[in-house]
């Protein structure tokens, strides 16, 4: 999986403000193809354990609360070097800092509800997508 693979999440704010088929596109657009998708509701026990790296971080209940308020769509990427080209194609966690054409100046509200996640190494990536998916759910 290493260095072709990552997960992204499209979060609530973009999954519920009809954004998601245009950050799909936009993805698609810069090379990524998606090998595993699905539509959820995150339980605060399934957002908790996810971001638990960040439990002692100030804005991690925040985090767990805006995950877990409403729908959002985990998905497996494939790309050479995955883990850097999603997150250059995100762009930074700030919409104001953003590059634009990125999904987080397009289409992110404010640094708490930027539309996007993106694993931040390749370890990382691997971990995540186990989270979501099973090994048998990815389309080879």
């Amino acid at each position: 999986m290493a260095g072709n693979y990552t997960l992204t999440i499209i979060k609530p704010d973009a999954f519920t403000g009809g954004k998601t088929g245009k950050i799909l596109a936009l993805l698609e657009a810069k090379g990524f193809v998606v090998r595993a998708a699905r539509a959820m509701q995150l339980t605060k026990e399934q957002a908790g354990a996810f971001y638990e790296v960040h439990s002692a971080r100030p804005f991690y209940g925040e985090l767990v609360e805006f995950m877990t308020s409403g729908p959002c769509m985990p998905m497996l990427l494939q790309k050479e070097n995955a883990v850097a080209a999603l997150r250059d194609a995100i762009g930074a966690t700030d919409p104001a800092e953003a590059a634009a054409g990125t999904v987080r100046q397009l289409y992110a509200e404010s640094k708490g509800r930027n539309a996007i996640h993106a694993s931040d190494s390749d370890e990382n990536a691997a971990r995540e997508a186990r989270f979501f998916f099973a090994e048998s759910d990815w389309v080879r």
